[in-house]
């Protein structure tokens, strides 16, 4: 089999969505049969995570995506169907994703009650965005609860209103990022506006969600310190007090060649926390408690 290579052309900076990529700039809505929320389509579980929610954790990774932001660390998480990853060195084919049951997840994460139960931990649902899968994802979300497991959720936010709703009925914590604090230019890069998500989180914030805030700061999208500053004000503005900022890494560089999709940020280099000190440090002059 011949070996495909991305793409890309490395040129030291990042690169908006392609324009004949797949359309982002409408909201998850999903499927809403009963068979949708039976089996979801998942392309990781992964158990003792300490980096996604309070205590230790299993993340149920969900398939698909509503946007499509050049440094996204699991493209695999994009596209909503199994997919296949080829090695283009070797010609190894390995899947991207199966179908689960709800039964089968739901044993898997009582299985590890017992560390949740010790650490304050739970389940979080990821993705992708977790709300692709609406139907499964709430219905999972429901059923944890039930049984008294501490639920979670990442979301990017860009998720029509209702589904959005029905989920935080079932949420005891929310994990979301703000990708740009400008309009146009969350568009640009992320192929939807942020109209949508900042709605989404002042939403949960009324409802009085345990919610941790995320900033993803990229070389050349949102990493100047004219960005910290507006991102301040905006934070300001929904009554967020707190925020992780998450530096810009290269880990999923090596699953763009594998799914045979050009990398958009090749050649940029990634940041370390002592890269965003002053950008930490102007956020919380500006009255917001940033943090790494």
């Amino acid at each position: 089999m011949p070996s495909r290579t991305p793409s890309s052309v490395n040129t030291g900076k990042a690169r908006p969505p392609a324009r004949d990529r797949r359309p982002a700039s409408s909201s998850v809505t999903g499927p809403t049969s009963a068979a949708a929320a039976r089996t979801g389509v998942v392309f990781n579980v992964q158990r003792f995570s300490l980096h996604d929610g309070p205590g230790i954790r299993t993340v149920v990774f969900l398939k698909g995506c509503p946007l499509l932001c050049p440094w996204c660390a699991n493209p695999e998480s994009i596209n909503p169907s199994v997919e296949e990853f080829l090695d283009p060195d070797t010609g190894e084919v390995s899947p991207a994703g199966r179908t689960r049951t709800i039964e089968e997840l739901l044993e898997t994460c009582e299985a590890d009650r017992v560390f949740f139960e010790e650490s304050g931990g739970g389940v979080t649902l990821s993705g992708g965005e977790a709300m692709m899968q609406h139907a499964f994802a709430i219905e999972m979300l429901r059923r944890l609860q039930a049984v008294g497991i501490h639920t979670a959720m990442e979301s990017t936010g860009h998720v029509a209103a209702p589904v959005f709703e029905r989920a935080l009925e079932h949420l005891d914590y929310l994990l979301m990022d703000v990708k740009h604090h400008d309009r146009q230019e969350h568009k640009r890069w992320t192929g939807g506006y942020n109209d949508l998500p900042l709605r989404n989180l002042s939403c949960a914030i009324s409802r009085g969600i345990d919610i941790c805030v995320r900033i993803p700061v990229i070389p050349g999208v949102n990493d100047a310190l004219r960005d910290a500053r507006a991102f301040a004000a905006l934070l300001r503005s929904l009554r967020v007090e707190r925020v992780q900022l998450l530096p810009f890494h290269q880990f999923g560089e090596r699953k763009y060649a594998l799914l045979d999709r050009p990398y958009r940020m090749a050649g940029v280099a990634a940041l370390h926390q002592e890269d965003l000190l002053d950008y930490r440090d102007l956020m919380r002059a500006e009255g917001v408690e940033a943090h790494f």
